[in-house]
């Protein structure tokens, strides 16, 4: 698929602008914060993708909403696969399962469909499209433990830090142990449920997915984010994606509440609920 590109005078600015701006970028190199136990990077914070990777991983066009009443509000933003190689390595059979989710992605009426996109369904995204959700998240760091906190539907992760459990049972989120590579953490995702999808194109994986997350600090508002992704009954070999993440840096900033189940009733329910009488 083409993508638009911006026009020539354009990206001559633009490739200008980076060559201006690359080496304060790698100037800040040293100004990592570091925890105060064991001097690695200081990842505590609030974080956020600008990726348009939750509508499709792979390249895609901008396009109109498919709820034609939204207008330009639901509009699908064009983006730039962040997919290493460009295409997911797909099996046949399995591409064919994809095509179908692409298909079922919105239903065309209200009403609870599990064949749908489960963030439609206001379910948990699991790993790793908690990720890169248009949504902030938290990380709180300790000697031992670590806990990733979304502000998409309270979705949250708790991380064993060196020293590998066992998962006890397969979720949404799944199970996550990690260590440090240099003063790179990486988190070892198992037991995740199939049930996910990886983004609003209908991209998925099965009970088998696997996968290991990479988070490199590059200066103290970015990290550069990897996920290695496998699983054999859908893909002819692993595969990586990767963005960087953005410190949110706003005076105050929290997590707000995005109450996700409850913005889904009058979707699931609608129908069933009694017109008022005059």
């Amino acid at each position: 698929m083409l993508l638009t590109r911006m026009p020539t005078a354009a990206l001559v600015v633009a490739v200008g602008l980076a060559a201006v701006i690359q080496p304060s970028v790698q100037s800040q190199g040293g100004s990592i914060p570091r925890t105060s136990w064991d001097k690695k990077p200081d990842l505590n914070g609030i974080w956020q993708t600008l990726s348009t990777a939750n509508w499709d991983l792979e390249d895609h066009e901008g396009g109109s909403s498919p709820v034609i009443v939204t207008g330009v509000w639901g509009a699908r933003l064009p983006g730039m696969s962040v997919v290493e190689g460009g295409k997911i390595p797909y099996k046949p059979e399995a591409l064919a399962k994809r095509e179908q989710n692409r298909k079922n992605a919105l239903p065309g009426k209200p009403g609870r469909d599990v064949s749908a996109d489960p963030e439609l369904n206001c379910f948990l995204p699991g790993v790793p499209r908690a990720t890169y959700l248009p949504h902030p998240f938290q990380i709180f760091q300790s000697p031992n433990r670590m806990w990733i906190v979304y502000q998409y539907s309270y979705a949250r992760r708790e991380i064993f830090m060196n020293g590998k459990k066992e998962t006890p049972i397969e979720s949404w989120m799944g199970w996550s142990n990690a260590r440090w590579d240099g003063d790179t953490l990486v988190i070892d995702v198992t037991g995740l449920n199939g049930q996910a999808w990886f983004d609003r194109a209908g991209n998925y994986a099965t009970e088998a997915l696997h996968v290991v997350e990479r988070y490199t600090m590059i200066d103290r508002d970015h990290i550069m984010y990897e996920a290695t992704i496998e699983d054999p009954n859908v893909f002819t070999r692993p595969w990586k994606i990767s963005m960087p993440l953005y410190r949110r840096i706003e005076r105050n900033v929290q997590l707000l509440q995005f109450r996700c189940a409850e913005y889904v009733e009058e979707f699931f329910y609608g129908e069933f609920v009694s017109p008022p009488r005059d």
